[in-house]
C-alpha cells in the first residue's frame, strides 16, 4: 500500500541527498531537545523563589580610610541612623550580599575535628539581629538572635555559639531528627547551635553546583575598612531613598567612600546576564536549526520532483491519482524522517549525558527528546505538503513528450 520497497529503491540511486537530509535531522534533534531542555532549566532557576524582597532592598558598600573612628562603632551609628530615614524598614551590616555572586561559604560538621563525621556546605551571613527583618526571610522556627548572641570580633576565639540556619541546610544536616536546637561544628571544633530556621534565604551563589538553598545567619560583626549594608525600603520608596544614600552616609562620616549603590533585583539581574544571554542564544539556535531542516527537506522534494517529472507524469498516465503521488512524497519523507529520528535521539541522549558531566546541567529528561521528535515529524511532514502537492498537479500529457 506504501510502496516501501520501491522508495528506498529510489532513495538508494539518489542517496546523497536523503542522507544530508537524514543528518540534518539528526542533528536537528539532538541539539534542539537539549537546548529545550537547558532552556526550561534556565527558566525554572529565573522563577525560583530567593525568600528576599528583591524590589525592597538595597545595598551599597563602604571603603573607610579614617583612622579616627572605631569602626565597629562607626558602623552601629551608621545602621542606627539609616533606620531613622523615613521609608526605610530596617539596615544591616554584613560580609556579603545575596544573590550578588560574591560571599563566603564553607563545610560544616556534624561533629569537632578530628572526629569522622559527615558534612554539608553552605554559604554564611555575618549580620546582628537585623539581619532577619532587614532581609525579609520567613521564620519558621525558633527565635530571632538577640543582642547579647552579637559578637563584634576579628578572631575565631571570641566566635558566636549560635546560629539561624535555612530549612534546605537543616534537612541536610539533621535529615532523620529535628534540628532546632541541635549543634554543628565549624572551623573545625567551634560549636554553633541552631536557635532560627528560616524558609527560604538563598546563597551570593544562586546558580551553583553547590545548593544555594544552604545558608547560615551568623551572629557576628567583623567591622572592616570595607563592608557591606544592606537596607530595606518599604514599596514604593526605595529608589528616593538610594538617590540620598551616599550624601546621608558622608555627611555622617567622611573619610570614606561609598559605592555600589544597587538595587537588589538589579544584582540578581547582573549575576543572571550569563543566563539570559545563553537562552536567548539558544532559542536563536532552535529557531535557525528548525528553519534550514524545514527549508532543506522543502528544497530536497522540490529538487526531486523536478528529476522525476516525467516519472510523475507516466504514473498519472498509468491511473495513479494525485492522493498516490502525495503519499508517495510523504511517505518517502517520512522514512528519511525517522531514520534522522532514531540517530537523533540517541545523539540527544548522549549529548545531554555529556553536558551533565561537563557543565554540571541536569540530566536531560527524555520526554524533551521525545516531544522535539514528534514535533520534528511533524514539520518534515508539513514542510513536504505544498511540493508533494504540486508533483500532484503534474499532468499525465508530460509522459509522451520528448527530451
Amino acid at each position: 500500500m506504501f510502496e516501501i520497497k520501491p522508495i528506498f529503491n529510489a532513495l538508494c540511486r539518489s542517496k546523497v541527498g536523503a542522507i544530508l537530509l537524514l543528518l540534518q535531522i539528526a542533528i536537528t534533534t539532538a541539539v534542539v531537545s537539549n537546548a529545550s531542555f537547558i532552556i526550561y532549566d534556565h527558566v525554572q532557576y529565573l522563577n525560583k523563589e530567593t525568600g528576599f524582597p528583591q524590589d525592597e532592598l538595597f545595598r551599597f558598600t563602604v571603603l573607610t580610610f579614617g583612622k579616627d573612628r572605631e569602626l565597629s562603632q562607626q558602623f552601629e551609628l551608621d545602621e542606627a541612623m539609616l533606620r531613622n530615614i523615613p521609608g526605610v524598614i530596617n539596615a544591616v551590616t554584613t560580609n556579603a550580599v545575596p544573590l550578588s555572586g560574591s560571599g563566603s561559604s564553607s563545610s560544616f560538621r556534624l561533629k569537632p575535628s578530628p572526629e569522622e563525621s559527615e558534612s554539608v556546605n553552605a554559604a554564611y551571613y555575618f549580620a546582628d539581629e537585623h539581619a532577619l527583618e532587614t532581609f525579609g526571610v520567613k521564620l519558621i522556627e525558633g527565635r530571632n538572635f538577640l543582642p547579647e548572641d552579637v559578637r563584634i570580633t576579628n578572631t575565631i576565639e571570641n566566635a558566636p555559639n549560635v546560629a539561624i540556619v535555612s530549612k534546605a541546610f537543616a534537612e541536610a544536616m539533621f535529615p532523620d531528627e529535628p534540628a532546632l536546637g541541635k549543634n554543628f561544628y565549624y572551623f573545625g571544633d567551634k560549636p554553633l547551635k541552631i536557635i532560627g530556621i528560616v524558609d527560604t534565604m538563598l546563597s551570593p551563589w544562586p546558580r551553583s553546583s553547590r545548593p544555594p538553598e544552604n545558608t547560615i545567619l551568623v551572629p557576628m560583626i567583623n567591622p572592616g575598612m570595607y563592608q557591606h549594608i544592606m537596607v530595606r525600603t518599604q514599596a514604593g520608596e526605595r529608589a528616593a531613598i538610594m538617590r540620598q544614600m551616599e550624601d546621608v552616609m558622608l555627611d555622617a562620616y567622611n573619610k570614606r567612600v561609598i559605592i555600589n549603590i544597587e538595587a537588589l533585583d538589579q544584582v540578581k539581574q547582573d549575576y543572571d546576564a550569563s543566563d539570559v544571554l545563553m537562552m536567548r542564544m539558544l532559542i536563536v539556535i532552535i529557531l535557525v536549526l528548525v528553519s534550514v531542516t524545514a527549508l532543506g527537506i522543502f528544497g530536497l522534494t522540490q529538487f526531486n520532483i523536478s528529476k522525476r517529472t516525467k516519472q510523475i507524469g507516466t504514473r498519472r498516465a498509468l491511473g495513479a491519482r494525485k492522493s498516490d503521488i502525495i503519499r508517495y512524497f510523504l511517505v518517502e519523507n517520512a522514512m528519511v524522517c525517522l531514520g534522522g529520528l532514531f540517530i537523533g535521539s540517541i545523539s540527544a541522549v548522549l549529548l545531554g549525558t555529556q553536558l551533565m558531566q561537563w557543565y554540571s546541567i541536569p540530566a536531560l529528561d527524555n520526554s524533551y527528546v521525545a516531544v522535539t521528535a514528534l514535533a520534528v515529524f511533524a514539520m518534515t511532514m508539513l514542510a513536504v505538503v505544498v511540493p508533494a502537492k504540486r508533483a500532484a498537479n503534474i499532468s499525465p500529457s508530460i509522459a509522451t513528450r520528448t527530451v
